[in-house]
């Protein structure tokens, strides 16, 4: 170990990092640290892709990863490789999948590092060998079942002369047997053990993808799992555990039972605002694919909000509509205004629980909350209000629905929209990708968050060719606005949310899928 500093990331260091098993909500504080600040990432297969949306966007991604006998690169050029980077002066982050030192080969990495005199550092991860268990309701160990637990390689060194392992003693081992990489030796694993005098009726279970969203599990017994995993085509990478914890699987099983299980479902919102959307979806055990069809940016002109700004004491009421036109007014308003204080003249009226939340973070009162997350809502809750005469500011973005700055001025109020940000569609979007996997029928569901998404959604995939890549894939919306818009383009949509919010999109992709599986 070195006394390099992750935050500092050290020129010439070399982190063996453990990604963990495939959820990256399993990656530790440090991890991400060093993944974040590295300028070199190299990876293997099971270290999953979603770190990287962790990394800086200038860091080299390298792809070191072997399935089976199909090797991007051989271990000692991987070895070979880490060093030279790290003799360029690089930090480089070493992703391993799981742990790097529970048989991820990362002892030998690290041997050839200290020959070479290069510094490194070790961050454990979190091993697959408990956690794919744990995501299938099997606790590796347990005062009424196992008081031990043996980790073995399914897939030893081929260069061997003879088997290091012992199957005498694993037959005899009272405890727990969990067997990493040995899916392909699976018969051999359950012959030697019960020719070794294991129980052919002891429990055993298979674990494929554990901690991911493909997470797939087999309870059987020993003698009958070989077959059975052939029976269900269940392939690597799997985790193979024997012994009697394995029957508490169908009592604590948790994981598997999310409502949005394997469900890819195709995330519309910009970039930058994907990230909570996509969080919640892994949560319920979806599959995120981020598709941005919308770019947020400032408005082309700021002058009307500036002078709306300078002019803020002015106004007896200012509504915003979403989140965005929150943050975008106060970070121009602080360019302008040094003090919160100066907008202690209007009342503040929201539309939507989210926008008021953030209104309420910069210590700012809410006067009017629609009960109706939409324009509608704000129009009807100033129904009972002394509206005429007074002066309304509403800052949102360019192109937006008319609704409710005419409903204002109808109810005899003086109305000034200006425009505190513009949407237009992103220029490097992954068409292709997105295009692909529908075409394939991979896509189970697409979001929907405003109209704007809509809109861009059907110019960039083509309205003609929709209804075959949308066909069997269910369209989610986030409200009536947004519905209404996508009914028009010639969409179905198959369920949209309670509440106008993130959230309830989500759950009404949960009660969707879950009604439909019951």
């Amino acid at each position: 170990m070195t006394d390099s500093n992750v935050n500092d990331c050290s020129p010439g260091t070399v982190f063996l990092v453990g990604a963990g098993p495939g959820d990256p909500g399993l990656m530790t504080v440090r991890a991400l640290e060093v993944i974040r600040a590295a300028d070199v990432i190299v990876y293997d297969y099971l270290a999953g892709d979603r770190f990287s949306e962790e990394a800086r966007s200038d860091a080299e991604l390298i792809y070191v990863g072997k399935k089976g006998r199909d090797h991007t690169l051989e271990q000692v050029d991987i070895n070979t490789l880490l060093i030279e980077k790290a003799r360029q002066g690089k930090c480089v982050a070493r992703l391993k999948g799981g742990d790097p030192y529970v048989f991820g080969r990362g002892g030998e990495e690290a041997e050839d590092l200290v020959e070479a005199g290069i510094p490194f550092e070790v961050v454990p991860g979190v091993t697959s060998a408990v956690a794919a268990p744990a995501y299938a309701g099997i606790p590796v160990t347990h005062r009424d079942h196992a008081s031990m637990v043996t980790f073995i390689t399914g897939h030893e060194n081929p260069d061997k002369a003879e088997s290091a392992i012992d199957w005498d003693v694993l037959a005899r081992n009272p405890g727990t047997l969990v067997f990493l990489m040995g899916v392909k030796n699976l018969p051999t694993i359950s012959r030697s053990l019960i020719e070794c005098g294991k129980p052919g009726d002891t429990p055993a279970a298979l674990i494929r993808w554990g901690t991911t969203p493909q997470q797939v599990s087999i309870v059987s017994t020993l003698a009958d799992l070989p077959a059975e995993a052939k029976k269900r085509g269940i392939k690597a990478p799997a985790v193979l555990v024997v012994g009697s914890v394995a029957s508490l699987h169908t009592k604590l099983a948790w994981f598997e039972k999310r409502p949005l299980l394997g469900k890819k479902i195709l995330v519309t919102r910009s970039r930058a605002q994907s990230r909570k959307m996509a969080e919640k979806i892994s949560a319920q055990g979806g599959v995120p694919i981020l598709f941005p069809t919308i770019e947020i940016g400032p408005p082309e002109d700021f002058t009307a909000l500036d002078e709306s700004i300078r002019r803020i004491k002015e106004f007896d009421w200012v509504i915003f509509t979403s989140v965005n036109g929150v943050e975008r007014f106060f970070t121009r308003f602080f360019e302008i205004r040094d003090d919160i204080r100066d907008m202690a003249g209007p009342r503040i009226a929201a539309i939507g629980p989210v926008t008021a939340a953030s209104i309420r973070k910069l210590g700012i009162k809410v006067d009017l909350l629609a009960k109706e997350y939409v324009a509608e809502g704000v129009l009807a809750q100033l129904a009972g209000e002394d509206v005429r005469d007074k002066r309304f500011l509403i800052p949102r973005a360019e192109k937006a629905r008319e609704i409710l700055p005419e409903g204002i001025a109808e109810m005899g109020g003086k109305v000034e929209v200006v425009p505190v940000y513009r949407t237009g569609m992103p220029e490097d979007s992954v068409i292709d990708t997105a295009h692909g996997m529908m075409e394939k029928g991979e896509v189970d569901a697409v979001t929907f968050t405003s109209s704007s998404t809509v809109t861009h959604f059907v110019e960039m995939l083509g309205a003609e060719d929709l209804p075959s890549l949308l066909r069997g894939t269910v369209v989610a919306s986030i409200g009536p606005v947004t519905s209404q818009t996508a009914r028009e383009a010639g969409l179905t949509v198959h369920t949209e949310a309670s509440e106008y919010t993130i959230d309830g999109l989500v759950d009404a992709l949960v009660r969707y899928f879950g009604s439909s599986k019951g």
